[in-house]
């Protein structure tokens, strides 16, 4: 009988899961070691849970350097880069600036269609195995101006010619999309292939089917060590003991590039800091998941409760609450909601999660320079969950060494090299 090959994932997020999921489900005996405790607050567990086709346009694009240095003269803006002297933001700055140009977009966003399209395919066959709340509604861009309203409208245009569907509607054609919330708005766009979940019940439906294939999940199992020979790894050492397998994957999200630079392998990227509040049991609840476009808010229904996230800070690997930040998603939450005041969320604790993020806006994916059995995939940024499945079923075509389902050579490991 041939032996099982082994696959150690070091990363217990959303995209980790996945990955050992599809590799699982491929035939691989896998290991999963998580830096936290089982019920830590990882940048999956909080998030808007959104599958999003409409963002095909990635973070580094023309316009969002002015915007950005704009935006960071109000403190509670939903984009702030905490100044500290660090070469590597100042590389990752640089390369942002050298990446925002309309080249760069037209260069992604078939890329990024298609990411998402296949995501939301797979999501829909994981719902089939247990319920996670998948909700196959659509998502609206809320503009409160017609200023914003014109942005989003050419954002459509562009969706629409490369094949997404997209509708820019009034005021009352967006009340009558979603009648179960009052909205103080110009007009939205719709677009109907976005989908919302929720994302704590998928990394539960994760963890338990990984357990049952005969996957193995550790926990509190920060890397100390890598120990490698000839261009392979061979194991790899916490504090509980040492890891060997035949393929290695490394998904620890914004830890991620830390524990490629024990390797000699040096990638750009930054952790941008996200919150989310929820609220249970709201005066009104959407059927829809939609953005506040000018504020930068995203709002979705997960069961009985509503959760509202936002905010890009960079500031590097810590999870200390900005409260600034905070009451600027909770200030525009009755500018367009006005069912809502500051005040219902009085008693809500907010949840901080950092987010890995790339300076292109692209995820890295691939195999690591040098090494034979090692794949990275992190850089995901606010498109963790949405690009979750994806990212995993391409892992796990490369570990077992089929091809994936497109070319993944704009998302290569050194590309910045």
């Amino acid at each position: 009988m041939k032996e099982e090959r082994k696959v150690v994932i070091v990363g217990g997020g959303v995209i980790g899961l996945c990955i050992a999921y599809y590799a699982s489900k491929s035939g691989m005996q896998v290991t999963v070691l998580e830096r936290e405790a089982e019920s830590g607050d990882s940048c999956s567990h909080g998030n808007a849970g959104m599958v999003v086709p409409s963002h095909f346009i990635p973070l580094a694009a023309p316009g969002m350097v002015a915007k950005g240095l704009r935006m960071m003269l109000n403190p509670e803006s939903p984009f702030y880069i905490r100044p500290r002297f660090d070469l590597g933001l100042f590389r990752w700055l640089w390369l942002f600036l050298r990446s925002a140009n309309q080249k760069h977009v037209d260069d992604s966003v078939e890329l990024l269609r298609d990411l998402n399209l296949e995501s939301r395919r797979l999501f829909a066959e994981l719902q089939e195995e247990g319920d996670f709340g998948l909700v196959k509604k659509g998502l609206l861009m809320l503009c409160k101006t017609q200023k914003g309203l014109d942005a989003e409208a050419a954002v459509a245009e562009q969706a629409r010619t490369i094949g997404l569907a997209a509708e820019v509607v009034d005021a009352h054609q967006t009340a009558k999309l979603d009648p179960n919330i009052r909205m103080n708005v110009m007009g939205a766009v719709y677009f109907p292939e976005d989908c919302h979940l929720n994302p704590s019940l998928l990394l539960d439906q994760l963890r338990a089917r990984i357990r049952v294939m005969g996957g193995t999940i550790e926990y509190r199992q920060e890397v100390q060590e890598w120990q490698s020979a000839a261009g392979r790894v061979r194991y790899v050492k916490t504090a509980t003991g040492e890891f060997s397998a035949d393929e290695f994957v490394i998904a620890g999200g914004s830890w991620s590039a830390s524990l490629l630079s024990r390797l000699g392998c040096k990638i750009p990227m930054q952790a941008g800091k996200g919150y989310s509040i929820s609220l249970e049991n709201p005066q009104e609840l959407p059927q829809l998941c939609s953005i506040f476009t000018e504020a930068k808010v995203a709002i979705t229904p997960m069961g009985n409760a509503l959760r509202f996230a936002g905010t890009m800070e960079v500031g590097g690997l810590e999870h200390k609450v900005n409260e600034q930040r905070v009451h600027g998603i909770l200030r525009s939450i009755p500018e367009y909601f006005p069912a809502f005041q500051v005040n219902d969320f009085r008693d809500c604790e907010p949840w901080v999660g950092l987010r890995p993020v790339s300076p292109d806006g692209i995820p890295y994916l691939g195999r690591v320079p040098h090494f034979s059995n090692l794949i990275a995939a992190t850089g995901h940024a606010m498109m963790g969950v949405s690009l979750a499945p994806v990212t995993g079923k391409m892992v796990a075509n490369l570990l077992i060494g089929t091809p994936p389902f497109r070319n993944l050579s704009a998302m290569k490991i050194d590309r910045f090299s």
